[in-house]
């Protein structure tokens, strides 16, 4: 029997948990559990919830992870965590995703309800693109990114590791040799509109987008 587990009980998993059960249905047998060490022992939405050394412990043939955790930081800690006790990543696609011509996504990825994926578009690892977002032609995006709902990532962009962009933010596309870029660590804010470079670690909000001052 294969071990399938979702790391994450908050919101973000249990929005991901239901995509991955219908996507593991008829595949063999198996279990899908949630993997959170603050809810232990207890069931959510009727899957048990195990601590991470007890589901890596485990001494099923395969065990695969998703990691449903918002905060890209911690992300990629859990992903290392891991990696080092020898457990592989899935990812998890909402059955009416759209992926057109020559998308390449890296492992763990965690695609929404109504994405669209167009074509020529490069995606590092454990990706979250959420409810109703797009990535349009000739972006390249980096590991550890986030899209909130109704992301707008027009074509020619580019985006470095770790960058979270909000809910119903647009980035303007780019041009063929000159990409519109959002350096790594930055945060693009809910409803902005990203008509230029963003630098690395910066956040963005409003409309046009403007660097936000503390």
């Amino acid at each position: 029997m294969s071990f399938f587990g979702i790391y994450g009980a908050g919101g973000c998993g249990r929005g991901i948990l239901p995509l991955a059960r219908d996507q593991l249905a008829g595949g063999g047998e198996h279990e899908l559990v949630f993997v959170d060490d603050a809810a232990a022992g207890s069931i959510v939405n009727g899957h048990r919830v195990l601590a991470f050394d007890e589901f890596a412990s485990t001494t099923e043939a395969e065990r695969h992870i998703a990691l449903a955790v918002a905060d890209s930081r911690l992300r990629e800690q859990l992903a290392e965590k891991c990696g080092a006790a020898g457990v592989a990543f899935f990812s998890v696609w909402a059955s009416n995703v759209v992926r057109m011509d020559d998308v390449e996504i890296g492992e763990g990825a965690l695609i929404s309800p109504f994405v669209t994926l167009t074509s020529n578009i490069r995606i590092g690892s454990h990706f979250q693109a959420n409810l109703y977002s797009y990535v349009e032609h000739d972006c390249v995006i980096g590991d550890f990114v986030t899209f909130a709902p109704r992301v707008a990532c027009n074509g020619n962009v580019h985006i470095g590791d770790h960058v979270y962009i909000g809910t119903g933010a647009v980035i303007r596309q780019g041009r063929a040799g000159a990409p519109l870029r959002i350096g790594e660590g930055a945060v693009v804010g809910m409803g902005a509109v990203v008509t230029k470079d963003v630098p690395a670690g910066a956040t963005v909000v409003g409309v046009p987008a403007r660097p936000l001052h503390r």
